[in-house]
């Protein structure tokens, strides 16, 4: 039988991003992570890390990540269940796009950890992505653009999200005093949230029919990336209620109105059937609904 202080270790090696502070976290030697780590590929007969910095999950590591992640879950469930005091902490790892956690995330877990000893762990990535932190089993759950269940796991509609692609009216008069045609776009400056970001590219295939050639920004940042457009530095894409306040007040306006793209979410969760699940799920598909358009 699998030993929960060897499963221990390699979920500790991998939240960490190495040994040392997995060592550190679990209050015990570098040379004793190490040592477990290896016990456990022993035992079950493959190489579960490739010793790279950061350490890198196999697809047997990710596989065997995924089970202690779902055992582990059951039992804070079944601790929390039988505890008659004070409840210990319990960490949550969520994976969620940037906008998302700009825009109405946090207000979806606000009555949970007012309620509950919770501790949350974002993992920010982009929603073409967050699906594989689910599916190494790094996260509880996710927000993602993908429809596909992974196996063992609920999918959940959460609804559209709306990006307009935003200029500032002096951006306009510099780029675009003729109109906004395929030649001027390809050479006037965009703004991307980093690499991963393919709004941008989306957009130009979609209504200009032209490649991502084009200057590019980039700005990590939810509130900066607004903030950018709004300065003139380029055209960006951003989600319809976190850009409404700043149109409405003339300070961006949209590149070509009415060319939105849209990406539908979905709530990705382990079927676990435990109490903290229903109730983020449940939790989240309040404010979704409240924030985003429904999937047709």
């Amino acid at each position: 039988m699998i030993e929960l202080r060897h499963l221990q270790a390699l979920a500790a090696v991998v939240e960490q991003q190495g040994f040392e502070k997995a060592a550190e976290q679990l209050a015990i030697t570098q040379s004793a992570i190490s040592q477990r780590v290896r016990k456990l590929e022993t035992q079950v007969g493959h190489k579960l890390l490739v010793r790279s910095v950061p350490p890198v999950l196999t697809e047997k590591g990710e596989l065997v990540l995924s089970h202690y992640q779902q055992v582990a879950h059951l039992q804070d469930d079944l601790s929390l269940r039988l505890s008659e005091g004070d409840q210990a902490w319990r960490r949550v790892s969520i994976g969620t796009n940037g906008d998302s956690l700009a825009i109405w995330l946090l207000d979806a877990l606000d009555p949970l950890l007012k309620t509950q000893n919770l501790l949350i762990d974002l993992k920010v990535d982009d929603q073409d992505r967050t699906h594989e932190m689910l599916r190494r089993g790094e996260v509880l759950g996710c927000i993602s653009s993908s429809p596909e269940a992974i196996a063992g796991c609920n999918c959940v509609p959460l609804g559209r999200m709306v990006y307009h692609a935003l200029v500032s009216p002096r951006y306009r008069q510099v780029y675009f005093p003729d109109g906004v045609t395929s030649e001027a776009v390809e050479r006037a400056p965009c703004i991307e949230f980093n690499t991963k970001d393919e709004l941008q590219r989306r957009y130009l295939k979609q209504y200009f029919q032209c490649d991502y050639q084009v200057p590019k920004h980039r700005i990590p940042s939810t509130e900066s990336y607004l903030d950018c457009i709004v300065r003139g530095w380029g055209w960006g894409m951003a989600p319809d209620a976190q850009s409404l306040a700043l149109r409405e007040q003339g300070l961006i306006e949209e590149m070509v109105p009415g060319n939105t793209l849209e990406t539908p979410l979905y709530w990705h969760i382990w079927n676990l059937g435990s109490q903290l699940h229903r109730d983020l799920t449940h939790q989240l598909c309040t404010k979704a609904e409240a924030n985003l358009k429904p999937i047709t």
